[in-house]
């Protein structure tokens, strides 16, 4: 034991260090959801994303067991290190999900699915031993849409409609090297413009701090302006120019995954790794926190307060605009009494009682 070289150094500013030590100790776990018609390539973009292959017997049925086939709900869970640090991973995959003939009520077991997770939860923190509570609640839904329509269908609006209000939803244009960077722009802003229009609430990135350096601001500005992400998913190795890269193998050349220039697949690994935290915090303390409230407020018979993306109730809602009238009213009287000021004679006082 030594004394502390620098006079008034007690030494708790090595806290962050030992929390860094117990969190690699302890491992990290994350769930994704993957969303969308089939033949989308989501199982490739997952397998491209984690270098790992979640799917090695992968069944694709006949469309003619389509037609009444219901929606299944796969979760893998492999364990990735990476420099000593543990991701304990989970993909929640979606088979069957908008094939059938009628899709009416299609995602209703992938809302089951995410509420049986938030409430095995509270289940396990209202209980005895709250040690080593497993954490499989969704922390994120990537939801695929098709490049070769023109924006959104029916299906794809009514499933964020739905789930929104329980997931973080990071939307994905799917096999984006079928279209031209103009063609690409133009969908992307139809998406946006139509998600708008329908009052969906995706996952919006949060600003980057002012301490923060340029090049994270820059960063992040470019991960928002990339939403919905147009990404090209290939586990295939390709060389080009004397260098192994993944990519697609087409006549006229070829597609490399992890090109920025040719899609947004390094952009939305980048989100995703940089903002998992941020993830896990918004469905803890936002989705996690509304489901229970709704729980807890159904078993004594009362109303649950709705909340909204930014975490305020609607009770919080009317008291800020009691207290706007409440001002609007100081200010009316105020401006009463310097007017019947101004027209008295002087050295005459007015009295006012409020």
């Amino acid at each position: 034991f030594t004394n502390p070289e620098t006079p008034g150094y007690v030494g708790f500013a090595n806290l962050p260090n030992q929390v860094h030590r117990k969190s690699v100790k302890k491992g990290f776990e994350f769930t994704l959801m993957v969303a969308g018609e089939s033949g989308l390539g989501k199982s490739t973009l997952v397998n491209s994303l984690f270098l790992t292959d979640l799917y090695p017997e992968r069944h694709i049925p006949p469309a003619a067991d389509k037609i009444t086939q219901t929606v299944k709900i796969d979760a893998s869970t492999v364990e990735i290190e990476e420099r000593g640090v543990k991701l304990r991973l989970t993909v929640v995959d979606t088979p069957g999900y908008g094939d059938a003939i009628n899709c009416s009520d299609c995602y209703k077991p992938i809302i089951q699915y995410i509420d049986d997770q938030f409430e095995r939860y509270l289940h396990d923190e209202s209980g005895l031993n709250r040690r080593h509570i497993v954490d499989n609640r969704v922390h994120s839904c990537f939801y695929f849409i098709s490049s070769q329509g023109h924006g959104l269908k029916p299906l794809d609006i009514e499933f964020m409609k739905a789930l929104h209000n329980k997931v973080n939803i990071v939307p994905v244009l799917s096999k984006a090297d079928s279209l031209t960077l103009p063609e690409v722009k133009r969908l992307k802003r139809r998406i946006l413009e139509e998600i708008q229009a329908n009052e969906i609430q995706i996952y919006q990135l949060p600003d980057a701090d002012e301490d923060e350096d340029e090049e994270f601001k820059e960063q992040t500005r470019c991960l928002k302006e990339s939403i919905p992400f147009a990404v090209v998913g290939s586990t295939q190795m390709i060389e080009v120019k004397g260098k192994k890269v993944r990519g697609r193998l087409y006549p006229w050349g070829v597609v490399e995954v992890e090109n920025p220039d040719h899609c947004d697949f390094l952009k939305l690994r980048t989100m995703l790794i940089t903002h998992m935290q941020d993830l896990q915090e918004v469905t803890h303390d936002l989705h996690y926190e509304n489901f229970r409230a709704r729980r807890l407020q159904s078993k004594d018979g009362e109303p649950a307060p709705a909340m909204d993306s930014g975490g305020n109730t609607r009770a919080l809602k009317e008291k800020e605009a009691e207290l706007k009238r409440m001002q609007q009213m100081v200010q009316q009287m105020q401006a009463q009494i310097n007017a019947q000021t101004k027209s008295s004679p002087p050295g005459k006082v007015m009295s006012h009682n409020l």
